[in-house]
């Protein structure tokens, strides 16, 4: 590349971060997986070389222990508590990443129709990340579900990170 080349690269990624990137979030949708992590890493370079924030969603599904209503709620009182720790944990990961805080969604229900309410009611969530499990189980069922039935649903692009990337190869394609 020569100086002209990279200057104009240059100017062309202030010019972005300056005109309404600052405004593009990438969305990561945590879990406990560990195709997760590469996704978030994924969109935290992401935010960091393009001016954008992260955000991360957790959803808290629906315990499903209906015997007796107070079991069900400390159930739920409990995954609740975990969620929060969860998140807390991801967006120190994001800040240390990204050099920002994230923007944190916390919702109760099925995880893929959160999601895409989630999606299609923040004007501001511009790219979804996924990490893909490498495995024989397939990708993964959020990511399987959204790419078959549910892919008309969201306004959004769908970025799939595999699992088997190394954080160098992240760090380089991002």
């Amino acid at each position: 590349m020569s100086d002209t080349d990279a200057t104009d690269q240059t100017t062309k990624e202030k010019m972005c971060r300056d005109h309404g990137a600052k405004d593009r979030i990438f969305l990561v949708v945590v879990d406990e997986s560990e195709e997760m992590q590469q996704a978030m890493r994924f969109a935290c370079r992401r935010a960091l070389h393009t001016g954008g924030r992260v955000a991360l969603l957790y959803v808290i599904e629906p315990a499903e222990f209906n015997h007796w209503a107070a079991v069900g709620d400390l159930m739920q009182e409990e995954a609740r508590a975990e969620a929060e720790n969860l998140m807390q944990k991801m967006g120190e990961e994001v800040l240390e990443y990204s050099g920002q805080i994230p923007v944190l969604y916390m919702r109760e229900g099925d995880r893929r129709d959160e999601l895409v309410k989630l999606v299609n009611e923040d004007d501001q969530i511009s790219i979804l990340v996924l990490g893909a499990s490498s495995g024989s189980g397939g990708p993964g069922p959020l990511l399987t579900a959204l790419m078959g039935k549910h892919i008309g649903k969201l306004r959004v692009p769908i970025t799939v990170v595999p699992d088997n990337l190394e954080p160098a190869d992240i760090d380089e394609i991002s």
